[in-house]
Parts: C-alpha cells; structure tokens; sequence
C-alpha cells in the first residue's frame, strides 16, 4: 500500500463507522429524528476531508448522537472492573517479568497484550480470550531490530512520554513504566491520556485508580477524542510530546492519528480490525512494534 499524506480516512474505516453507527439511533425516538439521524450521518461521513483521522469522526458521530439523543453508553462501571481485574493479576505479571531472562522484551509482550481490552474496536471483550492471551504473552515474537532501538532510545533517552488507550490495559503499561525507569532511572517520564472521557479509554481518574501517578506524572490531551490528534491537542500535550526524546504509543486508536507524524514514536498494539490486519499482513490480534520513523507499507 503506497501511503498518501492526505489520505487517513481508509475507505474501510468508512465502512466500518457506518456499519456501528447508521443504525443507532434509538427506535423510541421516532421516524422523523432517525430520518434526520440517519441523513446527517451521510452527510458527516460524505463530506469528510480524507486527511481526517477514523477516531476524530467518530467521536464527531458520538457528539451528533448526544446532541440528538443525549447521554451514550456509560462506560465508569466497564472502566473500573477491568483495572480491578488487571489489577488483580498485576503482581503476577510484575514477577514474571522480573524473572524473565529479558524483562524489558518481557513488559512490551504483556502491554501489548492488554491492548484487547478495547470496547471502541470490539464488539465484546472476551474474558477467556483475554486470559489466554495473557498466559501466552511471553510468545508473542516481537521485531528484534525495533526492539534494540527502542531499547537503546529508553536508556539514552532524557524525556520519555507514554500514550495510553484503555482502562484495565494500563495495568499493564504501568509494569512497562515501571521496567523503564529501572532500565533509566534519570529518565523523566510524563504519562498522557484521554482530555475526556471517551469509550473505555484512561483518563487521569482511571490512571489514579491503578496507582499510574505514583510511576509517573499523569496529565489529560486536552481532547476527547479517542487517539493522539495533533492539531486538537492542549499546548502543554503537544510540547511535552514534542520535547520527548522517545514516545510509546499504545493502542489503534494512538496509531491512527499519529503515524507519520516524524516524531520518535514506538507504536504498541494488536491488530483488532480486518483493515489492520491488511495493511500490515498478519492475522487479527497479532501483536504490533512499530517506529513512526521506520516505518513502511
């Protein structure tokens, strides 16, 4: 696939807010508001600039949705079981990865494994699937050549910032927080989330809830949208992004609105959609390491 500057709005991606989206207007409300529901979502999606990033449109859908029919799904009651499910499995995973003959490649495999705990991607989050892939966590081959660079970025690195995407997931992102300051305890780590509450993504609520800020500083985007858009960031995100000497990236959602971005972005995820899985030949949920630098399709 050549990649177009331009172009982020996959045709897939269209497909797939459409198929979620067109039909969600509540039955109660009438023909005459789902008419106009439906005939404003075309429209949203019809006149997208194709530059726009999947997860900006979907949250201009959400917004549409509030104002049309108020509040969408609650997802408090979601967030806090899975950060107390991860939380409950964090101390066993965190002596794993101490006793791994590689701690570091160790904490990567278990934070991209918590990646599938992800609501805005999948239908259903399946708890069986969700232990499987963590007791098989330690298998997950990554890149060795972006390993060692992400490896040698983390011990020289001065500034080092961390994206987060869901809740239950920053368990264990805290794991790999917590391998990389060992690694460069002079490092000076900021953690940046969601501005608002979006899906199941972590806001600084969340992050306090696992004990994230007492690993690093935790601050909101400044955004609602589930990612990392650049041109709707606060000015304190976008200059602690652009003074980091290395980013972790976690999630789809982070991916999307910052590849090519040229910062020295690693990318940390499982392919959850079929347009993932695609671009980058491999099956669903296989586990991503990507440098923005580096990067090809």
């Amino acid at each position: 696939m050549n990649h177009d500057e331009h172009s982020r709005l996959h045709p897939m991606c269209l497909k797939c807010l459409l198929g979620k989206h067109l039909n969600a207007a509540p039955k109660e409300a009438g023909e005459k508001a789902q008419t106009e529901y439906i005939q404003r979502i075309l429209q949203m999606l019809g006149h997208a600039d194709p530059a726009t990033a999947a997860p900006v449109m979907l949250r201009r859908i959400e917004k549409l949705q509030e104002e049309m029919f108020g509040a969408s799904i609650d997802y408090a009651a979601i967030k806090k079981h899975y950060n107390a499910k991860m939380m409950g499995k964090e101390e066993g995973v965190r002596e794993k990865i101490r006793r791994a003959a590689d701690p570091f490649r160790a904490a990567l495999q278990y934070a991209m494994t918590g990646n599938y705990i992800d609501f805005g991607t999948l239908q259903k989050v399946d708890d069986a699937e969700l232990d499987a892939f963590l007791a098989d966590a330690e298998n997950i081959p990554l890149p060795e050549d972006t390993l060692e660079e992400l490896r040698n970025d983390v011990l020289r690195a001065k500034k080092i910032v961390y994206l987060t995407d869901n809740c239950g997931e920053i368990v264990m992102d805290k794991l790999l927080m917590e391998t990389m300051l060992s690694m460069n305890p002079q490092a000076e780590m900021q953690v940046i989330l969601r501005g608002e509450e979006v899906v199941n993504d972590v806001t600084v609520e969340d992050a306090c809830q696992v004990g994230l800020d007492r690993i690093a500083p935790v601050m909101g985007n400044g955004t609602d949208i589930a990612g990392t858009w650049i041109p709707s960031l606060s000015d304190a995100a976008r200059k602690k992004l652009e003074s980091a000497d290395v980013i972790i990236a976690k999630g789809q959602g982070n991916f999307e609105t910052l590849y090519f971005c040229g910062l020295n972005v690693y990318y940390l995820f499982m392919c959850k959609c079929d347009l993932f899985a695609q671009r980058f030949r491999v099956p669903r949920f296989t586990g991503m390491l990507l440098n923005d630098r580096k990067m090809q399709w």
